[in-house]
């Protein structure tokens, strides 16, 4: 296997000190290699290497030349590795030297996890113009908004210029449309000054159907399993070794050399590894080499939907060692608490009941049984700390999965749209945020590609008809091919200075930043918290404290106005808190003091924060 060096990257076409291009490539299944540079005016012979490298060292290759891999003297294909994809999926690949970039950012530093506001966001949708360098026009407003984390969906080059991202066939790649891999970098740097860190979300479960060469090279797939996207990636079957190091090649990439924080590793439950060491757990291995080399901070999280805490559990407790997971069933919980149906995955959650137990144990199933899944399901998750769960009332796949794509500002009244954010900021676990939540975007983010294969665009359709049968939706989903689809799914920006959502984004600023100066809500120590539900009543209160301070969040989900005493835990409490307040568009202003065991009345669909005031 070819051996990974922390300090540099070995796959694809890189540039030394001497600017000399360094070739690696992995090409078990051929048997002559050649690079041809420009439209064929060059052709270089490779090397044949152990396990199935070819390489080359030379200095007839300079950053901007076009080149394509010539396989077996017979076809020419973009390189797997490939940076940059100046002309789509199917055409040359461009070299990239990635170390012309002047980072700016030494003095950076990335918070701890647990201090992470996170706000997800798409970078074709989230501007007008769709591109990384008007994102970076956007980071005052995150900034003020109190955001100190953004995740971006996947920008692995895809086809066309409209996707989520998830549809990548060039993880190396930065896609073109966005600005490339000097697009990203500019934008990293532009983050870091403004206190801002990078979340990268990667997929390493399953690659894009156009534009997909990889098994020309190699054996990258295995037929030992099936995903729901067709064949597993090969983490562990014959030849896995060249595979293995190509995604951990693409890990250490994006935080060496694109100086990216955090990756949040897409659906992980899909990735099939039975080898003695998990790919993801060699993923942890070899970044804590990485940061040790540089004396940088990064962060590893994944999207989990198989409540098994292995995963989460440091290396020396045998676990996989990813830092943080997506916690689903709290959005599930709290969607069903704020009266949404309860067709689908939906059906397994009861409401106020499991958000309480999402509260305290993070997983609502850990040992219980699933009607859904039709099995117990789950492991409890004691030991594990709040900085290792995300959660959120809406993100990419919730509200682009629905099939009108619609948010929570359609789905829900505006003083519910308060509480439910109230109730993820007031959680022990690192809260997030989808792009046009916290000011009630009202257009809808809906599923869209750009495949230029017909055949290919009909299968997606109808996909995604199948896709719906479980909610027992009745109409037809918007068509994802169409450019109309991407461009209704851009956020608005206009709206800001409209009502209610200029009055939104002042209570969303309000919350963040009592989350950000309380210590008993900062502080994510899953043991200082009690719950209690009123399930008649349509209430739940959480209790959190740390050290003498001590708050109390009260949730009001009823559609009626309802009483609530307060706890003698304290000689007064102070108000922090209230989304009912006239400013914020409601109608109860809540006394700014009171004492103890004072009985105070709770708008509907409200939420409020109380903290003790000792003498």
């Amino acid at each position: 296997m070819m051996q990974i060096d922390p300090g540099k990257r070995k796959i694809g076409v890189s540039f030394n000190n001497n600017k000399q291009a360094e070739i690696v490539l992995w090409a078990p299944k051929a048997n002559s290699v050649s690079i041809q540079l420009n439209n064929e005016s060059v052709s270089l012979e490779l090397k044949e290497e152990a396990y199935g490298y070819w390489t080359l060292t030379t200095d007839k290759i300079k950053p901007g030349d076009r080149y394509k891999f010539l396989l077996n003297r017979e076809a020419a294909y973009p390189d797997p590795a490939s940076l940059l994809q100046p002309d789509g999926v199917h055409n040359a690949s461009e070299a990239v030297d990635l170390n012309q970039h002047q980072w700016l950012d030494e003095d950076w530093n990335n918070p701890p996890l647990k201090d992470y506001i996170l706000y997800e966001l798409h970078a074709g949708t989230f501007t007008q113009p769709g591109t990384f360098e008007a994102l970076e026009h956007k980071l005052d407003y995150l900034k003020e908004l109190g955001v100190n984390a953004i995740e971006i969906m996947p920008v692995a080059q895809f086809s066309g210029a409209r996707n989520w991202g998830y549809d990548g066939v060039y993880p190396f790649a930065v896609q073109d449309s966005y600005g490339g891999a000097e697009g990203l970098q500019k934008l990293v740097d532009a983050c870091h000054s403004k206190g801002i860190a990078v979340v990268l979300d990667v997929v390493y479960n399953h690659m894009g159907p156009e534009g997909n060469y990889l098994e020309v090279y190699g054996h990258y797939f295995t037929g030992k399993y099936n995903t729901p996207w067709g064949k597993a990636l090969n983490f562990d079957d014959d030849w896995c070794d060249g595979v293995r190091h190509y995604f951990i090649e693409n890990v250490l990439m994006w935080f060496r050399d694109f100086h990216i924080d955090a990756l949040r590793m897409d659906a992980v439950h899909a990735i099939k590894d039975f080898s003695p060491v998990h790919i993801l757990k060699e993923i942890k291995q070899q970044v804590n080499q990485l940061m040790a080399h540089t004396g940088r901070t990064h962060h590893l999280i994944v999207e989990l939907d198989l409540n098994d805490n292995r995963f989460i559990n440091p290396i020396e407790q045998c676990g996989f060692g990813m830092d943080a997971q997506w916690i689903d069933e709290f959005h599930h919980a709290l969607r069903v608490s704020a009266g949404g149906d309860r067709s689908g995955y939906y059906q397994d959650f009861t409401g106020l009941e499991h958000l309480a137990k999402s509260y305290k144990d993070a997983y609502v199933f850990d040992g219980q049984y699933s009607e859904h899944r039709k099995k117990h399901f789950g492991v409890k998750a004691d030991n594990n700390p709040g900085e290792q769960f995300i959660v959120f009332a809406q993100n990419h796949d919730q509200v682009g999965n629905r099939m009108l794509g619609e948010r929570i500002s359609d789905l829900v009244s505006f003083e519910m749209q308060k509480l439910m954010a109230g109730a993820v900021m007031c959680a022990p676990f690192i809260p997030m945020l989808f792009m046009g939540e916290e000011y009630g975007e009202t257009n809808p983010f809906l599923y869209f590609v750009s495949h230029t294969d017909e055949a290919l665009a009909a299968a997606v359709r109808e996909g995604r008809k199948r896709e719906f049968a479980a909610f027992h939706l009745e109409g037809e989903a918007p068509d994802p091919v169409a450019e109309k689809t991407y461009n209704q799914s851009k956020l608005q920006w206009q709206l800001l200075q409209q009502e209610p959502h200029k009055t939104l984004l002042q209570y969303y600023r309000h919350l963040i930043k009592t989350r950000k100066t309380e210590p008993a809500l900062f502080n994510l120590n899953r043991n200082n918290l009690e719950v209690e539900t009123h399930k008649n009543e349509e209430i739940l209160v959480l209790h959190r404290w740390h050290d003498n301070d001590y708050v109390l969040c009260i949730m009001n989900f009823s559609k009626l106005q309802r009483t609530y005493t307060l706890p003698a835990k304290a000689t007064g409490w102070i108000n922090l808190v209230n989304s009912a307040r006239p400013e914020f568009n409601g109608a109860n202003e809540a006394p700014q003091q009171l004492l103890a065991g004072a009985e105070i009345m709770l708008a509907p669909e409200s939420f409020l924060i109380y903290k003790n005031q000792n003498d």
